[in-house]
């Protein structure tokens, strides 16, 4: 059984559960009316989205990405406090900071089949991360109800640390089935896997990820939401998509600047305070 929570639930018992079986469901976190907006502002994108060019990322399905740039409205669901504070929490507790690694609106068509069971972070080229080591968390939010019959995301409670012989276990897998605006969260090391979709109707869940802010994102963000799109963002949210600081020495601009420099009261070329500490600004006559 995949635990579940109320929208209100505290982060804590939400990352408890995810410790304990690699996945857990909020329950109506957002409202209809964010579903409703995401789905109308990405609408053109997404039809305009070829389908999977391979089994894995589905014949039949279409995967369509950059919500930052093209959706406005996606911020309550990307940065939503609850979601932010469980990963923050669960993520490995020695981080500096986390990151955004994907946005991305996944259309299962009708007559699907399951996807491959895996695990996220094989991403990066399955590299045998310590147990005590999360490095990723994973999220479906349901843009409409998600039932088994229509390719609800399934998952293998409790398959965080087991063998990689797991993935073939289909029939231990359950499926997230949850109402419009619910979000099923997984470990980046959780068995999961899009659902077959038996339905006549096209099953839409949207993925937001995030990872350690020392990982590379799977989603380039610097190109799907460039620094004059990023400039409109909240500050906040701009940080989270990776202009900001990851460490101490990671991710800074040209003369070890701090990114967050480049929208300073809204100027590109703001002088600002070298991310070291020392003073930093525009060199006469340079160009950048």
């Amino acid at each position: 059984m995949i635990p579940r929570f109320v929208s209100d639930a505290a982060p804590a018992d939400v990352v408890a559960a995810l410790a304990a079986e690699g996945c857990a469901i909020v329950e109506r976190l957002v409202g209809d009316d964010v579903v409703d907006a995401v789905t109308d502002e990405m609408a053109p994108w997404l039809d305009a989205t070829p389908t999977g060019g391979d089994d894995f990322s589905g014949r039949n399905t279409r995967r369509c990405g950059a919500l930052l740039a093209r959706s406005p409205s996606s911020t309550a669901m990307i940065a939503h406090p609850l979601v932010l504070a469980v990963a923050d929490a669960f993520l490995w507790p020695r981080k500096t900071s986390f990151q955004l690694h994907l946005t991305q609106l996944i259309a299962i068509g009708p007559g699907s089949p399951a996807q491959t069971l895996h695990r996220d972070q094989w991403c990066f080229d399955f590299f045998p991360f310590p147990d005590d080591v999360e490095v990723e968390l994973s999220c479906i939010w349901a843009m409409q109800d998600f039932t088994e019959a229509n390719g609800a995301t399934r998952v293998i409670p409790g398959s965080q640390y087991e063998p990689a012989s797991a993935t073939r276990e289909v029939h231990r897998s359950v499926p997230a089935e949850m109402p419009k605006g619910s979000v099923v969260l997984y470990s980046g090391r959780t068995i999961h896997g899009g659902g077959a979709n038996t339905s006549d109707g096209v099953r839409v869940g949207l993925n937001v990820d995030y990872v350690l802010g020392w990982l590379r994102q799977e989603e380039n963000q610097y190109l799907s939401c460039p620094p004059e799109v990023a400039a409109r963002l909240p500050e906040p949210v701009r940080r989270l998509a990776g202009y900001a600081m990851g460490a101490y020495a990671l991710g800074y601009v040209d003369d070890v600047r701090n990114p967050g420099a480049l929208f300073a009261a809204g100027d590109t070329s703001a002088v600002s305070a070298s991310s070291f500490g020392g003073a930093s600004g525009i060199v006469p006559g340079a160009r950048r």
